[in-house]
């Protein structure tokens, strides 16, 4: 077990899957909310899950930095549906990301996932990123996809039912939550809408002179 984290971590989750009022609320409250809520996906080799411990937030067509900003098209119509739904995309031609659509049908937003602690699955994910230690499995969105076997398949499908679940986890603590400007985008950039678990050492990496701050109501 990796020095400092929490011993409920470790287990797989047999808590209540999130319902979808829980998605049906501001974007950044579920962004926030979703710290410690644990995903989980089957696939025919078997089923991975991770305690999730870094999110960002994307608040829809005014936000430069969500793809709502294009409007809707064919790949942000998921973005558009019903809260709770998954919303899975390809980017740089080789990597997928997973997000949780938010709000009320037709207000797009997202909540997406950054990274999450393995719980559960841990050999099968070793085994499809092909890298051995813990920590890098899981901590970035397109290596937790890897990971949990997430792909475009599970893009539009419903949070509450397999083979792609978000669960009820160990809530976070505010003190325990730190948040910053979301990572890895140019419009936009200065929003503080990442939201990740400030002792973890899970999260992606934060790049040097990131304002950092803790997390208030």
């Amino acid at each position: 077990m990796i020095a400092g984290a929490a011993h409920h971590a470790r287990r797989p989750s047999r808590r209540a899957v999130l319902p979808a009022r829980f998605y049906a609320r501001d974007t950044e409250t579920v962004a926030r909310e979703l710290l410690g809520a644990v995903l989980e996906c089957r696939t025919a080799d078997g089923t991975a899950a991770g305690r999730i411990v870094e999110t960002e937030a994307y608040l829809g067509e005014h936000d430069a930095a969500c793809h709502a900003a294009a409007g809707f098209t064919a790949r942000t119509a998921p973005l558009y549906g019903p809260p709770g739904a998954a919303y899975v995309y390809f980017i740089y031609g080789m990597h997928w990301c997973v997000n949780a659509v938010t709000r009320k049908r037709g207000e797009p937003s997202a909540v997406l996932i950054r990274a999450v602690e393995p719980v559960q699955g841990i050999e099968l994910m070793r085994r499809r990123r092909g890298v051995r230690r813990e920590l890098d499995l899981t901590n970035g969105p397109a290596k937790l996809c890897e990971a949990l076997g997430i792909d475009g398949r599970h893009n539009t499908l419903s949070l509450q039912v397999p083979p792609l679940v978000i669960r009820a986890g160990a809530s976070v603590p505010d003190g325990d939550v730190v948040v910053t400007p979301r990572i890895g985008i140019r419009r936009a950039a200065e929003w503080p809408l990442r939201f990740a678990v400030a002792d973890s050492p899970y999260v992606s990496r934060t790049p040097a002179g990131f304002p950092r701050r803790p997390y208030a109501r």
